[in-house]
């Protein structure tokens, strides 16, 4: 703890411990739209006490160093930026992605989609020039770089859209990465 009594240690401290705290904020709140309330409740307990840890360390011998403030403030703005690398790199959960192909591209959007392993539903609808065709696709998450990889060599430029799917029963889903097929 005498780390802590030096200046410089007590903002270190101040600014790891914040951006551990919001690192995990950004995690336990991902997890509580998956709807993983148990890891959400485990993540939070640990999440408030590095946060409480780091509050008193800035209110020790009062608010008269700007310094402490100023870490506490980095150590936010960089926890959030952390926190969103980590919630990239988990990819947890699936999507919905609704594509809008050029009619000659329907076929063979279809046909690329389910040999990387993706379940398809193509759906007749129409729009402001009239009859469209339009696909879905369920996906995990972590395989969203593959489809968009799809789309950009069938159709570059193509109108698609993204959604977050909090629950999924059944459907197609690709095999595990090491088992897809590399796109060109």
């Amino acid at each position: 703890m005498e780390f802590l009594l030096s200046p410089i240690g007590a903002y270190l401290f101040i600014f790891f411990a914040r951006v551990i705290d919001i690192s995990l904020d950004v995690v336990r709140l991902l997890m509580l739209m998956r709807g993983r309330k148990v890891a959400a409740s485990l993540i939070g307990f640990v999440e408030v006490t590095v946060f409480i840890i780091a509050l008193g360390e800035v209110f020790r011998g009062g608010m008269d160093d700007p310094f402490k403030i100023i870490a506490y403030a980095a150590g936010f703005a960089t926890g959030n930026y952390v926190g969103s690398l980590i919630e990239e790199w988990l990819a947890v959960g699936h999507l919905s992605m609704q594509v809008y192909p050029a009619t000659e591209n329907v076929n063979k959007l279809t046909d690329k989609f389910r040999e990387q392993g993706f379940g398809v539903t193509s759906v007749c609808g129409c729009g402001r020039s009239g009859e469209r065709t339009i696909l879905f696709v369920l996906l995990d998450r972590k395989y969203l770089p593959i489809a968009l990889k799809i789309l950009d060599e069938v159709q570059p430029g193509i109108f698609y859209n993204v959604a977050d799917s909090r629950a999924v029963r059944g459907g197609i889903f690709p095999a595990p990465k090491s088992r897809l097929i590399k796109t060109k």
